[in-house]
C-alpha cells in the first residue's frame, strides 16, 4: 500500500472509529442462525478492536512504513513486474467469449488474444465456484484445500452443513429469568485449508489488495487488505434469504431461498416486518442452546407503506422515510434488530416496490451485513469494510448478493433482477479502482460475480427450445442480455488496461465456463429404482435432506451438485457398506452403470463421465470427498430436488426455472478463460496454475506442495 493510502487509511479510520465507540453505546452479541448454524459477533466488541487497530497504525506508522521500505526493496528485486492484475469474471465462457470477439463486439479483450494470450482455463472437478476459487488461491487440488461444493455432509446425521465456514456459539450462559445470556464470543472457523497465493507474497513483503474472492470468509489476517466474497453469510446466518411482503392470499409463507410475509391492513396504509436473527438472549432449552424443539424468537424490524399515488408510496422504516414508484428500489437502508439490553445487530437492506395494485407486494433483499458496523468480521483488516463504506457509501457484503432465488420464485421480474445485479457490480468497480489505485506496487485481485448470476439465469433467451421459455411471450424475451454483459466486462478490461503501465501484468481468469441447464436428473430416485438407495415401510417419496430414507438398507446417496456417497460402514452414522474391496467394488459398479446414462425422452446422454475421486484427488482431506464425481451432459445438471436430498418418482425432469445455464456438470465441457497483456507459453494450463504462477513472478519458488505448475510468461 503507498504511504499516502496508508496514512489516509489509518486517519480516517481513527477519527471515524473514536465517534462510533464514543455516540454508539450498543453492542450485538452472538446469535446462532436458524439451520445455518452461523453467529452473529459482537459489534462492539468488532469496533472497539478495530478502534484499538486504528490507534495502533496511527502511532506505529513510521516504523512500519521503514520496516516497509527495508522489505520492499528486497521482495520487489526479483519480480518480473512491478504490479500484477487480476480481473476474476466468474463463469465467463471461452466459446461465447470467442463468438463475440468475432463478431466484434469485445475489442479490448480482442486487443488481448492479438498481443498478449487468450486460452481456455481448465477448471476442477468439479466445475463449482467455491471449488475452482479455492483451487485458484492455494495452488493445490480439493483433497489439499477441502472444498468439494457448496455443502458438505455431516456423517452423523446425513444432514448438509456449509463446506466453507464454521460458526460455533459461546459454550457457557447465564440464565436471567427468561433471559439466557451468552457468555465469551463465537468462534468462526474457515473451513478451506491451505494458504493462498497473498499469503506466500504477503510474507516476502509484496503488498496484495483482495477483493470479493470466494471462500475468504472469515477473512485471514495477511500483510495486505481483503473484502471477503462468496458465502458470507447475512444477518440471519444464511446464505441469503430474501423477504416478499404481499395483500396477496398465500397458501404458506415459505418460499424457495424466501419468506413470504403478509400486509395488515391500517385505514389506507399497510405494516409488515423484516425477519432478522433469533433473539440470542432468548432460549427454550435449559442450557440456551438452541434444539430441534426450541421454539423461534425471530426479531424483527417493522415498516408501513403509505400509497400516495396510483404509482408511488411511502415507506417508513425506523427514522428513514423513503419515497418509491412502482418498478423502483431504495437505497440501502440501516435497519436494526434490537435484542434487548441495549444489544442490537446491525443491517442493510434494499426494498423494491414490486406493485400497488390490485395487490400491494413489497420485496425486501436478504439483509445484509452492515460494512459500516460489521458484526461480522468480512474484511481484513477490521476497518478496511468501514473504509469502502464511508469512501463510497454502504454496499452489498453479502457473498451470493445477486438474488437468483426471488427472480426463480418470481418475487422480481428480469428487469429487477438485471438493475440488483449491475447496482451491485458498480459498487465493485469502485472498490476495485479504488484498490487499483492504491496498489502501485504489488498484486490487485478482484473477482466479479455478476458474469455467473447473469448467466445463469439469463441463458433460456438463447435458446428457442428451452423449457423456461414456455410461458414467455416472444416481445418479453431479453436474448441480447449475456451480450451485453459481456461488452460491459470488456469496458472494465479496457479501462483497467488505461491504469497499467509498461511494468505491469493483467490476467482475466474465469473459474470455469456455461452450458444450457434444459433437464435435471434426480440420482438418488435412479439409486432408488435401481436398489441402491432403500425407503422405510409405508414412504413413497421423501421430504428435503432424506426423511424417509431406510439407512440400515442403502448403500449409496447423493447430496449437492455432484458427489455420489456410499454408505460406509464405521464412517456414516449407519453405514452397511464395508470399507476396502466391498466399497471399491461398488463404486465401480455404480460408475459403469451410470456413465452414459442416456434420457429416454430424447436419447441424450445425461451424465458423460463418472470419476473416482481416488484418482482426481490426493491429500490429507480427500477422506471428505464423494466417493464418486458425477459428470453431467451438456444441457444436464443435477434436479433441483435431487440436490435437496428429495427421493421422487422422475429421474429425468425438464428445468423451467428462470436459473437456465449451469457449469455443475463434466467439468471438460466447461473450461473457463485465461487472457493476458503479456503471452504465456503453456499448452493447457489450468486454474491450479495460477497461485505457482503468481509466487514466480515476484521471484519466489512456490512450496513442494503445490499440485499447480507456473507458467512461462513472456
Amino acid at each position: 500500500m503507498s504511504r499516502n493510502h496508508s496514512r489516509h487509511l489509518t486517519v480516517l479510520a481513527f477519527i471515524i472509529l473514536v465517534l462510533c465507540v464514543v455516540t454508539l453505546p450498543t453492542r450485538s452479541e452472538a446469535y446462532v442462525g436458524p439451520g445455518a448454524g452461523f453467529a452473529v459477533l459482537s459489534s462492539f466488541w468488532t469496533l472497539f478492536l478495530a478502534f484499538l487497530y486504528s490507534v495502533y497504525a496511527l502511532f506505529t506508522w513510521p516504523l512500519r512504513q521503514l520496516y516497509r521500505l527495508v522489505r520492499g526493496r528486497k521482495a520487489y528485486g526479483k519480480a518480473r513486474f512491478k504490479r500484477v492484475v487480476i480481473l476474476g469474471f466468474d463463469g465467463m465462457d471461452p466459446e461465447l467469449a470467442e463468438k463475440f470477439i468475432q463478431a466484434g463486439k469485445l475489442p479490448n479483450l480482442a486487443k488481448l488474444r492479438e498481443q498478449g494470450t487468450f486460452q481456455k482455463l481448465r477448471t476442477t472437478f468439479p466445475a463449482i465456484s467455491p471449488v475452482a476459487w479455492s483451487t485458484f488461491m492455494t495452488g493445490v487440488n480439493p483433497g489439499k484445500h477441502n472444498i468439494y461444493d457448496f455443502l458438505q455432509r455431516d456423517l452423523g446425521n446425513y444432514l448438509p452443513f456449509l463446506s466453507s465456514a464454521q460458526i460455533e456459539g459461546p459454550k457457557r450462559r447465564l440464565k436471567l429469568g427468561k433471559y439466557s445470556l451468552p457468555i465469551g464470543k463465537s468462534e468462526i472457523k474457515l473451513l478451506r485449508k491451505s494458504k493462498p497465493f497473498w499469503h506466500w507474497l504477503g510474507e516476502a513483503g509484496v503488498f496484495c489488495s483482495v477483493i470479493r474472492v470466494p471462500v475468504t470468509f472469515p477473512p485471514e489476517k495477511f500483510p495486505g487488505v481483503m473484502l471477503s466474497g462468496m458465502c458470507v453469510p447475512d444477518l440471519k446466518g444464511s446464505q441469503g434469504t430474501f423477504c416478499f411482503c404481499t395483500t396477496r392470499a398465500q397458501n404458506d409463507g415459505a418460499r424457495q431461498g424466501g419468506v413470504i410475509i403478509p400486509f395488515q391492513k391500517d385505514g389506507a396504509n399497510f405494516r409488515s416486518y423484516i425477519p432478522g436473527p433469533d433473539n440470542p438472549l432468548i432460549a427454550d432449552s435449559p442450557n440456551g442452546a438452541p434444539n430441534s424443539t426450541a421454539q423461534s424468537h425471530e426479531m424483527r424490524v417493522p415498516f408501513e407503506v403509505r400509497p400516495k399515488s396510483a404509482d408511488t408510496a411511502e415507506i417508513l422504516v425506523g427514522s428513514e422515510r423513503i419515497l418509491l414508484k412502482v418498478g423502483e428500489y431504495s437505497k440501502w437502508t440501516s435497519v436494526h434488530f434490537k435484542a434487548g439490553f441495549g444489544i442490537t445487530a446491525h443491517g442493510i437492506c434494499r426494498f423494491y416496490l414490486k406493485q400497488l395494485s390490485p395487490e400491494l407486494e413489497v420485496y425486501v433483499t436478504p439483509v445484509n451485513i452492515d460494512p459500516k458496523q460489521p458484526d461480522l468480521p468480512i474484511s481484513h483488516p477490521l476497518t478496511y469494510s468501514i473504509y469502502l463504506a464511508k469512501l463510497n457509501g454502504p454496499y452489498a457484503t453479502l457473498g451470493l448478493a445477486e438474488d437468483t432465488w426471488a427472480l426463480n420464485e418470481h418475487a422480481l421480474d428480469d428487469a429487477a433482477f438485471l438493475e440488483q445485479c449491475y447496482s451491485n457490480h458498480n459498487d465493485r468497480e469502485k472498490q476495485l479502482f479504488d484498490a487499483l489505485e492504491k496498489t502501485t506496487r504489488g498484486v490487485c485481485t478482484c473477482v466479479f460475480d455478476i458474469t455467473d448470476r447473469v448467466q445463469h439465469m439469463f441463458w433460456r433467451y438463447m435458446e428457442e427450445d428451452h423449457p423456461a421459455l414456455q410461458d414467455a411471450p416472444a416481445e418479453a424475451r431479453l436474448g441480447n442480455v449475456i451480450e451485453q454483459l459481456y461488452q460491459r466486462m470488456d469496458d472494465l478490461v479496457g479501462r483497467v488496461l488505461a491504469q497499467l503501465d509498461s511494468e505491469s501484468m493483467l490476467m482475466v481468469v474465469s473459474d470455469h465456463g456455461f452450458k444450457s441447464f434444459q433437464r435435471g436428473i434426480n440420482l438418488n430416485t435412479w439409486l432408488r429404482e435401481n436398489g441402491y438407495l432403500v425407503l422405510k415401510p409405508g414412504v413413497d417419496e421423501t421430504g428435503e435432506w432424506f426423511q424417509g430414507v431406510d439407512w440400515s438398507r442403502t448403500r449409496a446417496y447423493t447430496m449437492g451438485l455432484n458427489g455420489l456417497f456410499l454408505n460406509v460402514k464405521g464412517r456414516e452414522r449407519e453405514g452397511i457398506v464395508a470399507p476396502g474391496a466391498e466399497a471399491d467394488a461398488l463404486k465401480e459398479e455404480l460408475r459403469q452403470r451410470l456413465n452414459g446414462l442416456a434420457d429416454p425422452e430424447n436419447g441424450k446422454v445425461g451424465i458423460t463421465g463418472v470419476f473416482n475421486s481416488g484418482n482426481v484427488y490426493a491429500g490429507p482431506y480427500s477422506i471428505n470427498a464423494p466417493d464418486l464425481i458425477i459428470g453431467y451432459g451438456d444441457g444436464y445438471r443435477a434436479s433441483w430436488d435431487g440436490v435437496t436430498g428429495k427421493v421422487t418418482h422422475q429421474i429425468f425432469e425438464d428445468n423451467a426455472k428462470a436459473w437456465s445455464g449451469d457449469h455443475c456438470i463434466d467439468p471438460r465441457l466447461v473450461p473457463g478463460v485465461l487472457f493476458s497483456n503479456r503471452r504465456i507459453q503453456v499448452e493447457k494450463p489450468a486454474i491450479v496454475d495460477v497461485a505457482p504462477t503468481m509466487l514466480r513472478l515476484f521471484g519466489l519458488q512456490p512450496p513442494a506442495h503445490f499440485d499447480g505448475k507456473a507458467w512461462p510468461v513472456g
